[in-house]
This record gives structure tokens, sequence and C-alpha cells, in this order.
């Protein structure tokens, strides 16, 4: 007999929901509604209708004729069938039931069975849409309230090209070490940003050295607020001097990160957007400086000598990755078991600044990193690595 506690008769585990649930209403579905999201590469609007889920609400990408993008509530506002078997035609989307046409900001502009094809009724119904931007071989939606819609930020690593570089953009969720869509919460995934201690575990040793030698070594960090969100500062001894990193998880959920596979150091030169689609799945879409189409698909992590899809279960469990160390956490895990300690100050750093910004917009006030004038649209990054040399290699 034992007087240990075992595990029989543990409280029922919970999780924070206000940081977790993104639905609309939500308070974290309210704060990540007052920016701009990738919902899509550029390529993804077409002729053909696209339904895909964001934030929770399914919704129906398309461009029309004239080559402008839009994204719509997918039920009709005439008698609610989907969009997605409707036709793109010149001035908009065409829905199969009855032919009412909607333009690309939700205006209706045709209804063939009414007189005069709706010259007097269409101004009395507007589809319910969202607006949405070209930027980076992205697609950004705004899903907030109008009267609060930002700028859409453009971010300096990406607007100052080298002779020779340009922007390529993906969608296969690079940094998720995993497949496109991750079945997991959208924060402990992002949350990963904040901790550089794994990388000499995880990645560094646990299933072999997946990165340069250099980051397999056990960092000496600093964390720090931003005016942006959070930031780490990473110091490894290397020889002659000291390699300097810094990473920055930026409001909403974007990922600053320098590649932990370049042998070159400089500026951070992709971001990575971190997209909930719901409360338990997620994707990432990348944009990022390259000088050969189809580079970025060339530095997803590889698990002995593998990419993630090519592994098989035993692989996976012998060689994990971040897709397996956050995917098994559950599909939103339980924070109510969690035992934090010094090296997860990020961590709880990066809750703090959400849970700030939830406590400023039911105050009435904007989140940080909005902006609503055009001139101060470019956000400047500190995410990157250098080599500070020593006095003796000077």
């Amino acid at each position: 007999m034992t007087n240990e506690p075992t595990a029989y008769g543990r409280p029922e585990p919970t999780f924070f929901e206000e940081l977790t649930r993104v639905g609309a209403g939500t308070p974290m579905g309210e704060l990540l509604r007052r920016y701009w999201h990738p919902v899509g590469l550029v390529s993804d609007a077409t002729a053909t209708p696209r339904l895909i889920k964001v934030l929770g609400e399914e919704l129906i990408l398309f461009r029309d004729g004239t080559g402008r993008p839009g994204l719509l509530h997918p039920r009709c506002a005439h008698r609610g069938a989907s969009l997605y078997y409707g036709r793109v035609e010149e001035k908009g989307i065409r829905c199969c039931y009855h032919g009412w046409m909607f333009a690309v900001d939700g205006t209706c502009v045709e209804q063939p069975c009414e007189p005069d094809t709706g010259a007097v009724t269409c101004g009395k119904v507007r589809q319910p849409h969202y607006p949405v931007q070209e930027l980076y071989g992205l697609i950004f939606a705004y899903m907030g309230p109008l009267e609060k819609q930002p700028v859409l930020p453009r971010y300096d690593v990406l607007e100052n090209l080298t002779p020779g570089e340009f922007i390529e953009a993906d969608d296969s969720s690079i940094g998720s070490g995993g497949p496109q869509i991750v079945p997991c919460n959208w924060l402990q995934h992002y949350e990963n940003v904040m901790d550089p201690f794994h990388v000499p575990i995880l990645h560094g040793s646990f299933s072999g050295n997946q990165f340069i030698a250099k980051m397999a070594l056990m960092p000496r960090v600093t964390f720090e607020y931003t005016e942006r969100g959070v930031r780490s500062v990473q110091l490894r001894d290397v020889e002659g001097g000291t390699h300097r990193r810094v990473t920055e998880a930026v409001l909403p959920a974007v990922r600053a990160v320098a590649s932990p596979r370049a042998e070159v150091d400089g500026p951070c030169s992709l971001l990575g957007w971190v997209l909930p689609i719901d409360d338990t799945t997620f994707r990432i879409y990348t944009a990022g400086r390259v000088t050969e189409v189809g580079a970025l698909a060339k530095i997803r992590s590889h698990y002995n000598g593998k990419l993630w899809h090519e592994l098989t279960e035993a692989e996976h469990q012998a060689f994990p990755g971040d897709y397996e160390a956050q995917v098994s956490q559950g599909a939103i895990t339980f924070h109510s078991e969690e035992n934090l300690t010094s090296t997860d100050q990020g961590i709880a750093m990066l809750r703090r600044v959400y849970r700030r910004q939830l406590d400023a917009i039911k105050a009435g006030k904007d989140p940080m990193g909005v902006s609503f004038d055009p001139e101060n649209a470019l956000v400047h990054l500190d995410a990157g690595s250098v080599v500070e040399l020593t006095e003796a290699t000077v």
C-alpha cells in the first residue's frame, strides 16, 4: 500500500478559452478580426469559386472577369443556395438558383427574374462580404468592423530586395513541421515561436540535428516586449564570437523567424502568418525573399532524411518534430495541467500581450500594431541573426 498520489481522481482539465477560441463573438475571435489575415495565394482566386474556412467562418473566394478578387459569404442572400455552385462572370458571381449576381463587394448587380433585371430591387439587398487586398503573392482579408479597418501592413524584410531577389509565397505550412492543415489549436503552435529552448532538444539532438550545427547549442536567452508583440534574443558562443539570433512573435500571429538552416547571417528572409481555420485546425501562409522559383519548398524539415509525409508511423515516433510535439498535446491543450518554469517566460509574456489586447478592445481601444495611416503601413522588424566578433578576431 502507498499514499503517494496517482492519476486517479485528478481534476477535470481546462484550457484558456478566451485565448484559443476564434469564432465570431469570442474574445480572441474579435481580437483577431481587428487585423488582416492571409486567406489564400493570389493564384487561389480564380473563375472557379473556392470554398475556404477562416476563423470558423466558411467563405467563397473568387476572381471576377475584370481581375478583382472577392470574398463572400456562401449562402446567397436571395434563397440560400451556396455560391460555391455559382458562375463567375465579368461583373461578379452569379447564383445557380435564380441567377442573382453579386459583385466582389457584395453589391447585387442583377436579378434576372425581376422586372428590368432588378433595376429597382437590386439596391435593397447586399451579399455579406469581406474586404480583400493582394500583397506578397497572398490574398489578405479583413473580417472585423469596417469602421476599425486598419491599413494592410507591409514588412521591411519583404520590401528591401537585393538584385536578383523576388518574393515567393507558399501555402504548405512551412514551420509547422507537418502537413498543410494542422489538426490542433493555433495558439499551441504559435507559442512555439517564443520557445527557443526546444530547438537544441527536439531539433538538435532528440531527432538528430535538423538545422546547422550552432543551432544545437543551448542558448542564453532574454525575452523582451516590443511594440509589435514579443521577441527573444538568443546568444550562442561560436568560434570567434557570439551568434546573436532574434526571433519575433508579431501580432496578430506572424512568425518572424531567421532561418535555422542559413549558413549566412542577416535579416529574417521570410515571414509566416499562422491562420486559425477554426478552434482546432490552422495553417501557415509564408512569403519570403528568394532567388529561384521553388526555394521555399526546399527549406522544409527533414527527419531521418525524409520529408514529414514520407515517414512511416514508426519513424514519426522515433523522429518527432514540431508537429508531433504540438498535435500530441490534444486538439486544444489543457493549460490547467501545465507547469511553466523560467525557460517558459516567453510563452507567459506572449499570453500576457494577448490578454492586454483583449482588455484594450473591451475598453473600446485599438489593439497593438494596427495603423490607420497609409503613410505608416511599413513595419520594421528586428528578426535576424549575426555573429558578433570578439576583440581578438576583429
